[in-house]
Parts: C-alpha cells; structure tokens; sequence
C-alpha cells in the first residue's frame, strides 16, 4: 500500500495515497498511545474475495477521509462520497516546519472542475492532527464532509457542542431485514438528544453507545448558535481514551452521526464491522443533487454545499484528536482558548491540552 507518514513529537498519521484515507493515527501522550481512528476489518484482503461492485473507497475503508460529494454522486459521476475518497493523491509538500510537521497533498482527479487539495498539520505536543481542505476553481456547488471513524470494544458516552435538532432521513440504510437492521425511527426529529424516537417504540439516549446493540442507524445534527466551536468528544470504555473531534460551525454546519454495529449482514460488513461510530463534520445533504435542491435543511436555514467558480477558492478545516480518559461519562464542556483546550469532567475537574485555539477560524466569515 502506497502511504505516507508524518511525525511530529507525540503523534503520527499515515494517509493511504489511493484513496486519501488516513491509514493510521497514533497519539502518545503521558506514557499512553492512544488509536483514536478505525480500519474496516477487510481493509488489506486479497481484492478477489470482496464484492466486484463495492468502490475502493469501501475496499480501503479507514479512519477518516474528505466526502465531495457527501454520500451519492448523482450530478457528476464519481463513486459513492465522490473521487476525494475513492481515487489517487500526490504528496505536493511534506517537511518539518516551527514547531511540528506539514504535508500538502493533491487529489488527480478533479471536482466539479476544481482542484483540491488536502493539508495536513501536527505540531509537536499536540495531540491533534489539524486539516484543511481547498476547493480552488470549479464551477456549480460541491457539498463536503469530513468521516472520521472510531470503534469501541465496549462502548462509549458521547457529549457534543449544543446542537439545535437531531433528525434522521426518511428511510433507514438498511431497511430490508434479509440484509441488516436497525434502531431508530425513520423519519424523526427531536430536540433531547437522550430522547430520540424508537422503531420500535420508545426513545433512545443519542450519547449511549451500547456495544449490545447491533444496529446500522444514521442521523444528522444540526448546530446551534453558540459562538465557539462545534465539538463532538466520546469516552470509549475499554480503550480509557476521550475521542475529540472539532470543527467551525459556520463552514461545516452538521454533525451526522453514523453507527456502525454489526448492523449489515451482506459482504463485506458480514456483521463484523463492530463498535464503529462515523462522527461525519459537513455541510451536505444526503446526495449531491439533494444537497444542491431543495432539502429540509435548507428550510432550517442551514447550508448544504459550496459554491465553486473559476478564479476563487474555498476552504474549511477540521481537528481529531485523542486524550487519556478514565471516566464512565462524557466531559460536561469542552472550550477551546487560544493555546489550550479545556475538558471540564461532570465532577468539575478539568484538564488542559496543548491545542491551537486560532486555527478553526472561528468567529471568521466564511464564503458562501
């Protein structure tokens, strides 16, 4: 496999050339060495013994990738979340810089006629990989996400920014129960995240994610007004670590979340890909052309693509990142200072990370 890594002091990640996907993360931070990051567990198997129609995307499916578009490419012809994941990246910079390490990385192929490329930053005692992504030229729309994946062995609880509504779409992924299954009702919205609408009756707890329930759910959150940071951190049991992902609500609005729990019988899931949660940064419907129409987020105000023309470029950035964690809950709050990031626990204690509190630009206007 063609991959690249990139070190900086106390952290590591390696980017799969093919399809753009980060093949590995590695955090080592007080004496522990933290995998914040999944890897489908075919990932690596002679291609003959995976499905002929799966894209490579799927084939190489790891830790987090850029979706351009999010999910079905239905107005230019790409595999399923678009080219950027699916297809070859040339290393256009890699070098130490003050501080850390930075890599510049160019997809071939391009997107709705523009070039892209992918920037990744570590600075040294930073447990975050900080990226961003550049649209430059094109023309029409192009919607985006970020797919980070985690996995549990047992589980998790998950905390968020304050988010205004959670909905899931009008059918489930897998709604045939030949094929899998899953949780939670389709289509519904709610406003209590601990308090989401069942299929079967009842509600759920959005922030419990319990490795006893075998399910393939999608649902998308929406951010609230609140002038910092959209974060989403998860407290994996087993692993004793804090998963934190973060991004700049006004360049990537959403949060969707994707739980992947042996919810999918059919090759190659074949109900082993176990204990995964996509925690999907974006501004996108689900599908390009629906992101482009009219879609119910529009009527909610919020986003779904950017705009592309020749001569200008447009960028949004994003930070994942991983910390010891002994605590059975979720941190109450997470706030984000110029050199620092503070973790409040529900106890009141904190804790403080070396982080870059400027780089999400946050507060910055963004371009349409």
């Amino acid at each position: 496999m063609d991959t690249v890594t990139i070190n900086a002091k106390g952290i590591s990640v390696s980017l799969d050339l093919a399809v753009g996907h980060i093949a590995a993360m590695q955090v080592e931070i007080d004496g522990h060495i933290l995998k914040p990051l999944h890897r489908a567990p075919w990932v690596g198997s002679p291609r003959e013994t995976l499905p002929e129609n799966i894209p490579d995307g799927t084939v190489r499916l790891s830790g987090d990738f850029l979706c351009a578009p999010f999910s079905t490419s239905d107005v230019e012809e790409a595999p399923l979340h678009g080219w950027p994941a699916n297809s070859e990246w040339d290393v256009v910079e890699n070098g130490a810089i003050a501080g850390g390490w930075r890599a510049v990385f160019r997809l071939r192929r391009k997107v709705m006629g523009a070039a892209v490329d992918k920037i990744f930053t570590l600075r040294d005692g930073h447990p975050f990989l900080y990226q961003e992504h550049i649209f430059s030229g094109g023309s029409g729309a192009i919607s985006v996400a970020h797919h980070p994946m985690t996995a549990m062995q047992d589980g998790g609880r998950l905390a968020f920014s304050p988010k205004r509504v959670a909905v899931t779409p009008a059918t489930p992924l897998e709604p045939d129960p030949a094929r899998g299954r899953f949780m939670l009702a389709y289509p519904a919205r709610a406003t209590d995240l601990a308090r989401f609408p069942l299929a079967a009756g009842g509600t759920a707890d959005l922030t419990d994610y319990r490795a006893e329930d075998r399910r393939e759910d999608f649902i998308t959150l929406v951010e609230a007004d609140h002038g910092g940071p959209g974060w989403t951190a998860l407290a994996r049991h087993a692993e004793q670590d804090l998963v934190l992902v973060l991004k700049n609500p006004a360049e990537l609005p959403v949060t969707m979340l994707w739980f992947s729990n042996g919810g999918r019988d059919y090759a190659p899931w074949s109900g082993r890909h176990l204990g995964v949660l996509g925690i999907e940064d974006g501004r996108a419907a689900v599908g390009h052309a629906a992101s482009l129409g009219d879609n119910w987020l529009k009527h909610e105000g919020v986003a779904t693509a950017f705009a592309l023309a020749e001569g200008r470029s447009v960028s949004f950035r994003h930070v994942i990142g991983a910390v010891p964690f002994a605590e059975a809950e979720a941190p109450a709050d997470i706030e984000a200072a110029p050199d620092r990031l503070r973790i409040r626990a529900g106890d009141g204690s904190q804790k403080d990370v070396p982080f870059d509190g400027e780089f999400l630009r946050i507060g910055r206007t963004v371009p349409a």
